[in-house]
Order: C-alpha cells, then sequence, then structure tokens
C-alpha cells in the first residue's frame, strides 16, 4: 500500500503543479496519500502556503477538478480501481511550525534565567583585601 500511496502522490504533484490551469489553486503541495484497502477511495492530503482564504479555495479548485486528477491517475498507474479522490488541508506543517515556536520560547526562557543567574555572583567574603 506504501508504494501505492507513494506512486499516487508523486502523479497527482505532477498532475496539478504542471496541468491544473485553474487560478483558485495556489501553491500547493501533496504531502501524503492513504488509499483505504480496497482501493476505491483516497485521501489526499496537501498543504497549502497562504492565508486561510487561499486554502479553502485551493481546496476548493482541488475538489472540483478530483475527475481529471482520477482520469491521469487511471491512465499512468494500473490499479484494479482507481479511487474516489477526497482533497484535505494537511495541519502538520501548522503544528510543526508551532510546536518549533513553543520549544523557541522555552529555549529563550532558559537562556534569559541561566544570564540571570551569572550575573548574581555569590557572596565572597575572602574575595577582599582586609
Amino acid at each position: 500500500m506504501r508504494r501505492v500511496d507513494e506512486a499516487m502522490r508523486m502523479v497527482l504533484s505532477d498532475a496539478i503543479a504542471t496541468d491544473l490551469k485553474d487560478p483558485r489553486i495556489g501553491f500547493v503541495t501533496v504531502t501524503a496519500v492513504k488509499t483505504s484497502p480496497d482501493l476505491r477511495h483516497a485521501r489526499v492530503y496537501v498543504s497549502v502556503l497562504g492565508s486561510e482564504d487561499e486554502r479553502a479555495a485551493s481546496i476548493e479548485g482541488l475538489r472540483s477538478a478530483h475527475g481529471y486528477l482520477q482520469r491521469r491517475l487511471a491512465g499512468e498507474l494500473t490499479l484494479k480501481h482507481t479511487p474516489t479522490l477526497t482533497f484535505e488541508y494537511d495541519d502538520s506543517v501548522d503544528r510543526g511550525m508551532r510546536i518549533t515556536e513553543l520549544l523557541d520560547q522555552v529555549g529563550d526562557r532558559d537562556s534569559q534565567a541561566s544570564q540571570s543567574d551569572l550575573e548574581v555572583a555569590p557572596d565572597d567574603p575572602q574575595g577582599e583585601d582586609a
């Protein structure tokens, strides 16, 4: 199944990047394809660069082009059934960026705490000349 999913991802990526002329479809990357065991349905996960409105428009453009994309799959891959495509937004990139942002905040706080610990010198009564 992984090989089928990867082959479908490659064909769909190429078709979306080179063949689709719908102005609603912006900068779209196919991140994954998950096919059902009977090959009748496939979820296509896409990442879209842009605002929420641009993402929604791109997903809608892909949904309207699903017939063309299914024909392209049927022409390039030899499968018993050509799956029905469902497009979904992949938010893993957004989640990854949010995690990185949170880790950076924690790292900044830790480095600030370390700096403040270094600036406070311990009392050293013997350090002074008597």
